[in-house]
């Protein structure tokens, strides 16, 4: 029996960047959180310990920063591209690189001070090798909550289901979607905001029966309105608000106090595409 080296990457993970832009009398703030991941010919390191074809991980960490200061940050799929490009050509042995980034998002107090988002992060993931650079943006952790217009019934009741039916429930989840673009040059900026809106818009305009059916609303509203965008994928946790029982202290309840359980949970996940574009190569989820 042979025992050989199957597929394999390594990388720097998490290299922590914040950029101040000293603008005249105005400063812009960047924060990110940068992964590189790197590939190719990299049989000699794992097999004989022989490094000479390995770019350090202390080097790609420096270059993020060196990045940073040469050339500015930018939008972070941009940015992303820029390194993933630098580092496929950075040793005759790597011949792919992955670069993986989320944004936090900070609100201007003043010109040069700032207060920290709470919300949602914004993501990207740039892929660059021989079949050219595939460009992924998303958000995660976008909280959106429907306190009505939302139903679940008709499911098939069996010995283990307790679930009662409902004609009104409260409708919440934590957005996390990914989404390719179908080129690697956009109006990176104008386009996340775009995808956001509408998967936004979606939920609140979907009178749902099911969390799989809001998916599907949230999906065909990102591809139809934004047309750089080849295919979305979300995963859409059901964070359950249950009716509390108030008969006990002689009080009705008519949907207005619920208990927020955060595990378990339903999770709804899918993959909304057109049917005229080609699959991504590879994984990018």
């Amino acid at each position: 029996m042979a025992i050989v080296l199957g597929p394999n990457r390594y990388g720097k993970a998490e290299t922590r960047l914040v950029h101040v832009a000293r603008g005249p009398g105005r400063h812009a703030l960047t924060d990110l959180n940068v992964s590189t991941s790197l590939s190719g010919d990299l049989a000699a390191t794992h097999l004989t310990g022989d490094n000479a074809g390995v770019l350090a991980t202390d080097s790609q960490k420096n270059t993020v920063y060196a990045f940073a200061r040469e050339h500015g940050v930018g939008e972070p799929e941009a940015f992303a591209a820029r390194l993933a490009r630098h580092f496929t050509g950075a040793l005759p042995t790597i011949t792919a690189a992955t670069v993986a980034i989320e944004q936090y998002g900070w609100t201007r107090l003043g010109p040069h001070s700032f207060q920290r988002d709470g919300g949602h992060t914004r993501t990207c993931r740039v892929t660059a090798d021989g079949d050219g650079v595939t460009v992924v943006s998303g958000v995660t952790g976008l909280v959106l909550l429907n306190t009505t217009d939302s139903e679940f019934h008709g499911f098939p009741r069996e010995r283990y289901t307790t679930l009662p039916e409902t004609t009104d429930r409260v409708l919440a989840t934590a957005v996390d979607a990914r989404w390719r673009h179908l080129g690697d040059d956009a109006d990176w900026a104008a386009s996340w905001a775009g995808v956001r809106d509408a998967l936004v818009e979606a939920f609140v305009d979907t009178y749902s029966y099911s969390l799989q059916q809001t998916l599907m609303a949230m999906g065909t509203r990102v591809l139809k309105r934004r047309p750089e965008v080849a295919e979305i994928r979300l995963a859409l946790p059901n964070r359950h608000h249950l009716l509390v029982d108030l008969a006990p202290f002689g009080l009705d309840n008519p949907n207005e106090v619920f208990v927020a359980a955060d595990r378990p949970y339903g999770l709804i996940e899918g993959t909304v595409t057109r049917d005229d574009v080609a699959a991504a190569p590879g994984q990018w989820w």
